[in-house]
């Protein structure tokens, strides 16, 4: 029993020894393929996408605040002094010019026209009479039947007579105006506010308060501000090249973020800073006929200034940014090495960055196969619209990259 127990002892350590050698094998194989792996994917170069750049022209858009102005704005005041019988207009509805719009009592002014007339007519009779008389002395001053003097004072007084006629028509149509009004016209067309006084109420013809206010809303001024420091600097900017000014469409964004649909153009800027606020207010025109905005409504203009001539269209995708938010990017650099560039990053225009400066023309800009770049890693740089080989490269012996050796 003792011989058969040693005997199994004895086998069961030679499997044991057999085993353990055999594992160690295994892994010295296994550690010989993983080294071969990375070396071989260390010493590839790595095959990536790139584009070459060139500059274009690129507008240089500018976001400022503004505030909505009535293209046109009258207050409705009373020319003459009395009682408003009627009002002839709906509150916040579309009036024409020349509409009426109050009745003020014109009794008064009818009977001072009734006055002016009849002055006008005693007028005329009184010259009638003056110059007749002229008339008759005139050839007896002649003959010396009457003297000179008394001829004198008849044409003299023809004369006053007609002066007073003048006068009296004068006073006439000015009675006649006044009657007219009685009746208080819309001076514009637009949209009628509030009436400020009512029926029954007195108003004077130089009280301050109006009756009422009436704006047109279409088309509608948008008054923009900008700082006199950015106008400065865009005007040195264009005087240094680069930059060359622009009349483009000016685009609108309400208060809730939204877009506003139509566009509208810059029709004028001050020449005057405002010493409150130092800035410069330009004025801009839009179409407004659904009525969306209203005067005081505060928007923020996205309109072009000028045009860079100097400017590159690079995909957003490779665009990259450091902890401090700079924009960067991968250039393919001398000897086909990886080279990372910082640039200034403007504004997106569609799919691209538009870069105003960090980059040269010709300038290969790596877009695909930039995730895990060093910098000089060497590159095998391809056109990035050119289509991509799949697959895998051979080694010099035949076999694929990366494939563990056949036992022999």
């Amino acid at each position: 029993m003792f011989e058969l127990n040693a005997v199994n002892v004895t086998a069961a350590r030679r499997r044991g020894i057999a085993a353990v050698t055999l594992c160690a094998a295994l892994l010295a194989v296994a550690g010989c393929g993983s080294s071969d792996k990375k070396s071989d994917a260390a010493g590839r170069p790595a095959a990536v996408g790139y584009i070459t750049v060139q500059p274009t022209d690129a507008d240089v858009f500018t976001e400022l605040p503004g505030r909505v102005t009535a293209f046109q704005s009258s207050e409705v005041r009373p020319q003459v002094s009395g009682i408003i019988r009627r009002r002839f207009f709906t509150e916040g509805s579309i009036v024409q010019r020349g509409q009426t719009l109050y009745e003020i009592d014109p009794r008064l002014y009818r009977a001072a026209v009734n006055e002016a007339e009849a002055n006008l007519a005693s007028a005329r009779a009184n010259a009638d009479a003056t110059r007749v008389r002229a008339d008759r002395y005139k050839p007896l001053a002649a003959m010396e039947a009457v003297s000179k003097q008394d001829y004198t004072d008849a044409a003299a007084q023809a004369s006053q007579a007609g002066a007073s006629v003048q006068q009296t028509r004068a006073a006439l149509e000015t009675a006649r105006i006044n009657l007219q009004f009685t009746k208080v016209p819309a001076p514009i067309t637009g949209r009628i506010g509030r009436s400020l006084f009512t029926e029954g109420a007195l108003v004077t013809a130089s009280q301050t308060d109006p009756l009422t206010t009436i704006q047109r809303l279409d088309p509608i001024f948008v008054d923009i501000q900008q700082s006199s420091a950015d106008l400065l600097a865009l005007r040195r900017a264009l005087a240094g090249g680069g930059l060359v000014p622009t009349r483009a469409a000016v685009k609108l964004k309400l208060e809730d973020g939204s877009d506003y649909g139509e566009t509208g153009s810059i029709q004028f800027s001050e020449v005057i800073v405002a010493p409150d606020t130092g800035t410069v207010t330009l004025r801009a025109q839009f179409p407004n006929r659904q009525g969306i905005l209203y005067p005081g409504m505060f928007v923020r203009a996205v309109f072009s200034q000028a045009v860079n001539t100097r400017a590159f269209l690079v995909p957003q995708s490779a665009i990259t940014r450091d902890r401090q938010g700079n924009a960067q990017l991968w250039v393919v650099g001398p000897g086909d090495k990886a080279l990372q560039k910082t640039v200034k990053t403007d504004r997106t225009s569609g799919s691209n960055w538009v870069v105003s400066s960090g980059l040269e023309p010709g300038d290969r800009v790596l877009v695909q196969g930039i995730a895990n770049l060093r910098p000089n890693a060497p590159l095998k740089p391809v056109p990035a619209d050119a289509p991509q080989d799949l697959k895998p490269q051979q080694q010099n012996d035949g076999s694929k990259t990366g494939n563990a050796p056949k036992a022999g």
